[in-house]
């Protein structure tokens, strides 16, 4: 303001001295007005620079002032500079919170009051099938037709999620979502999707679990309430009481069996995976699944069928290779050996059923079981390890299966690293295969010194 003063001063003073000079007093008081107005110019001409300046916004490039006008100049461009940097720290809070919601593993819609798409994250639009640039402020009714999203969406009662089928077709399983909005800010809504899938079909299992497990106990109870009731009430003869006792017996041995599965299944699951350090012969593995298989075929043989024959490796040249696997024992017995009573179960009198253990030249370990049964259909093979998934169930039932071999060994396989391979073929056969990682194998002649 000081410079303001000055400047105007100076212009009516060096407007009057000049009028003086001149020697005129008239000249002298025109003089001063003259300056006053050239002041007035120059002062307009200054503010226009500033005004200029704002218009342009360009902060890198203000007018050089002094006085009244360098001061605004300079204050402005520092209130313009801090509020620059607010809106760059706004704009970088909103794109932390954009990069969050893109990383979510739920979906993430934003919808205007009329229910318009105004942003969405890429799990959303993998949900829905949904594309942003395409669809942006698009009806979601118009896009999500589920009838049960429409009668949600339509109810306005949003203290509940609903559960609908994804429109997005995949090759695997079809996907279910958990749907459910909020609203906020008078009639926008935010909505969360979630995938619901696996949690789905964990219920589904959970259920088939318990009816399966309730199916299978109740029918040897109903046979030994039977038994019982006909024993209290009925005048038997010593062979039949000794007959009906039997039978009684093998039903409760059947519900051993059954909860002792259960058991281990538990177990597996419990347990952390066994050590690389505890080593296992593979000859002994292997001589128990012989005495095991042979035990079970002569039990399950019927008066006049013709043996089963069974080719396992020769015990002098299991000796000769010394392999070990690295794992749990029992684990590894009870899984090698269900698969060889299986193929003992399940291949007709007379038939043929080879069982290998050999160390492929990649250093990984390879127990396999061929059998000449009746064949496994292709689409029966991926459920075979489901618990209580059983092709036949008169046949498992006959003798002794509970249906959760496979199950306990596919747990036992994934604790050890191993992997299951299934080929079979209608009429002519199976061949199951187990491939142990070779970091469990090793020699014990040679490796085990190093």
């Amino acid at each position: 303001m000081l410079f303001r003063i000055v400047s105007f001063l100076l212009f009516q003073i060096v407007g009057a001295s000049l009028g003086w000079w001149l020697g005129q007093m008239p000249g002298a008081l025109v003089a001063t007005l003259v300056g006053a107005w050239c002041w007035f110019v120059a002062d307009l001409w200054r503010g226009n620079k500033v005004v200029s300046w704002l218009k342009q916004g360009d902060l890198q490039r203000p007018p050089q002032l002094y006085g009244v006008w360098g001061e605004a100049v300079d204050r402005a461009r520092r209130l313009l500079r801090q509020h620059e940097k607010q809106a760059q720290q706004a704009v970088a809070q909103l794109q932390q919170v954009l990069t969050a919601l893109q990383a979510s593993p739920n979906g993430v819609v934003l919808l205007d009051a009329q229910g318009h798409i105004e942003w969405c994250n890429q799990t959303a639009c993998e949900h829905f099938g949904f594309d942003l640039q395409r669809d942006h402020m698009q009806l979601i009714s118009n896009l999500v037709r589920a009838p049960e999203f429409a009668g949600y969406f339509a109810a306005n009662d949003f203290s509940r999620d609903v559960v609908l089928m994804s429109p997005v077709v995949r090759a695997t399983s079809p996907l279910k979502l958990s749907v459910q909005m909020f609203p906020y800010e008078g009639n926008r809504k935010l909505l969360l999707s979630r995938d619901v899938t696996s949690i789905e079909l964990a219920d589904a299992m959970r259920r088939d679990f318990v009816a399966n497990v309730s199916h299978e106990i109740r029918t040897p109870l109903t046979v030994l309430t039977g038994f019982i009731e006909t024993l209290q009430t009925l005048p038997l003869s010593s062979e039949e009481r000794t007959q009906y006792l039997a039978l009684m017996s093998n039903q409760a041995q059947r519900m051993q069996s059954l909860v002792a599965d259960l058991l281990t299944l538990s177990r597996l699951e419990g347990n952390p995976p066994p050590s690389l350090n505890e080593w296992v012969g593979v000859r002994s593995l292997m001589r128990r699944c012989e005495e095991d298989a042979h035990g079970l075929a002569r039990m399950i043989a019927k008066d006049g069928d013709k043996p089963l024959r069974l080719n396992f490796p020769q015990m002098q040249s299991l000796d000769e290779a010394g392999l070990e696997v690295a794992g749990a024992g029992n684990e590894l017995q009870s899984a090698l050996s269900n698969l060889v009573n299986n193929a003992v179960r399940y291949t007709p009198a007379g038939g043929d059923i080879t069982v290998q253990f050999v160390r492929q030249a990649d250093g990984t370990g390879r127990f396999s079981v061929v059998d000449t049964g009746p064949g496994i259909a292709p689409e029966h093979i991926p459920r075979l390890t489901e618990r209580f998934y059983r092709l036949d169930r008169s046949r498992s039932r006959d003798t002794g299966g509970t249906g959760l071999g496979l199950a306990i060994v596919k747990h036992v396989l994934q604790r050890h690293g191993a992997q299951l391979q299934i080929r079979s073929t209608l009429g002519k056969g199976s061949e199951f295969v187990v491939v142990f990682p070779a970091s469990r194998m090793r020699n014990a002649d040679t490796e085990a010194l190093v």
